[in-house]
C-alpha cells in the first residue's frame, strides 16, 4: 500500500495536519507612511545630523566657506575651559531650573488650598483671573513687566517704591536682581498650568480621610503632610517633571528680560540657551555654538532616561 505524500506546505500538530499559505509581504505600510518618515527625517534628523557635523569644524564668519574639520576642539573649550562661559551657563541653568520649580510649587499650593476653601465665595471668578497669563501671548506679557514693571524710569515698581520714601534703581541691570526679575516673571507665566493641577489633585482627594484625621486630633499642618501631600504626589509629578523640562529649555523670558539685541540691561545672566543664541547669531561662531547645541541635546537626552528610570522604579 503506498503511503499518502504530505504536502510541502503542511504542518503536523499532535497528529493532526495544518495547511498553510505564504503571506505576501505587504508594502502598503511602508507606502503610507514614506511620505511622513522622509518628512521627520528632513525636519529632524538631517539638522541634528548637520548640526553634529558643523561642531567639529571652525566654521564663523571668517570661516563660512572654507572652514576645517577641527576634532573635538569646541568640545573642550566648552567643557574644560571655565572662562568659556558655557560652564557657567549651565550651572546658572540649573540654579534657574531648581529654584522656578520650588517657587511655584509651593506658591500653586499655598493658591490651590486658598481656593479650595470650603466658604470661599467668587470661587470661579479667581479661578479665571488667575488663568489670565495663559490668555496673553508669552512675548507680550515678557515685554510689559519690563517695560511696565521694572523700568528704572517710569516702572511701576519704582513708583510705588517712591511712594515710601525708597530711591529709584535699576533692576535688571545687576545679575542677582536681574535674576530674580525673571523668577518672578517666569512665575507670572507658568502659574496657570501648575495651579491648573493643583486644584484638580487636591479636589481628588477624599474629604473622609480629612475628617478622620480631624476627629484624631490632627491639625492643619499634620492633616497637610501626612494627608494631602503623599495624595497629591502621584498627580503632580508628571507636571513637575514637564515644567522641569520647560524650564531648563527656556529662552524668552531671561533673552528678551536681559539679553535682547539692542536693548541689553547690563545684566550678565546667561542660560545654555542663550549662550548658544549669543555665539550661534551675535558672535557668529557657529562651530562652537554647535558643539553647546549638541550637549545641551545630550543633556535632555540622559534627563529624559533617568526621569523614564525613576517612573519606572516608582511603579
Amino acid at each position: 500500500m503506498s503511503r499518502k505524500r504530505k504536502p510541502k506546505n503542511a504542518i503536523v500538530y499532535y497528529g493532526l495536519e495544518k495547511r498553510y499559505t505564504k503571506k505576501k509581504p505587504n508594502f502598503m505600510p511602508y507606502i503610507s507612511s514614506g511620505p511622513s518618515l522622509i518628512l521627520i527625517g528632513l525636519i529632524v534628523v538631517f539638522p541634528i545630523l548637520y548640526t553634529l557635523y558643523i561642531s567639529f569644524t571652525n566654521m564663523n564668519i571668517y570661516h563660512w566657506f572654507d572652514f576645517e574639520i577641527i576634532g573635538f576642539k569646541n568640545y573642550i573649550k566648552a567643557l574644560f575651559v571655565f572662562d568659556s562661559g558655557f560652564l557657567s551657563s549651565v550651572i546658572l541653568t540649573v540654579a534657574w531650573t531648581i529654584i522656578n520649580m520650588m517657587v511655584q510649587l509651593v506658591v500653586a499650593f499655598m493658591l490651590a488650598i486658598l481656593l479650595n476653601i470650603k466658604k470661599l465665595k467668587m470661587r470661579m471668578l479667581y479661578k479665571t483671573v488667575l488663568m489670565v497669563p495663559w490668555a496673553v501671548p508669552g512675548y507680550v506679557s515678557i515685554l510689559l513687566w519690563k517695560q511696565g514693571i521694572f523700568n528704572s524710569q517710569f516702572g511701576l515698581l519704582n513708583q510705588w517704591l517712591a511712594q515710601i520714601g525708597i530711591e529709584a534703581r535699576s533692576w535688571l541691570s545687576g545679575d542677582i536682581s536681574a535674576f530674580i526679575s525673571c523668577i518672578i516673571v517666569n512665575l507670572w507665566l507658568a502659574m496657570p498650568f501648575m495651579i491648573m493641577i493643583m486644584d484638580g489633585a487636591l479636589q481628588s482627594i477624599d474629604k473622609s480621610y480629612y475628617e478622620s484625621a480631624k476627629l484624631d486630633g490632627a491639625n492643619w499642618l499634620q492633616s497637610t503632610i501626612h494627608i494631602t501631600i503623599p495624595s497629591i504626589k502621584p498627580i503632580i509629578t508628571p507636571a513637575v517633571i514637564i515644567t522641569l523640562f520647560t524650564t531648563f529649555k527656556q529662552f524668552d523670558v531671561i533673552y528678551l528680560m536681559t539679553q535682547q539685541a539692542g536693548a541689553k540691561t547690563g545684566a550678565n545672566i546667561h542660560t545654555v540657551l542663550t549662550y548658544a543664541y549669543e555665539n550661534a547669531f551675535i558672535t557668529n561662531n557657529y562651530g562652537y555654538s554647535s558643539a553647546i547645541s549638541i550637549i545641551i541635546f545630550a543633556m535632555l537626552i540622559l534627563f529624559s532616561l533617568a526621569t523614564r528610570f525613576q517612573l519606572k522604579e516608582g511603579k
